[in-house]
């Protein structure tokens, strides 16, 4: 087991709704994969620059305990999901 970090920016296009309900979604895929040490929500900020013609995102801070093999299978799963972003997954 290793200790990561990962900085998720969710879309608020379709609404603040829509992207908490993305917070738990990912929540509930590490927590199934691995120990959550913290969830913490950034909420609504201003982006550094447009990212698909949207200038605000939800961010969210994940800080976990899981295996080595699983960062690569949540980097697969933010990139095919609708409504995310950015995301960085960095080891502690």
């Amino acid at each position: 087991m290793a200790k990561y970090e990962t900085v998720a920016v969710f879309s608020v296009k379709a609404g603040e709704e829509k992207a908490k309900e993305l917070v738990e979604k990912f929540k509930a895929l590490i927590e199934a994969n691995g120990t959550m040490e913290a969830v913490d929500e950034w909420g609504l900020r201003k982006l550094a620059y447009p990212i698909n013609y949207e200038t605000d995102g939800y961010y969210v801070l994940y800080t976990y305990e899981a295996d080595v093999n699983f960062p690569a299978e949540l980097d697969r799963v933010f990139n095919i999901t609708d409504g995310v972003l950015r995301s960085l997954i960095v080891a502690r």
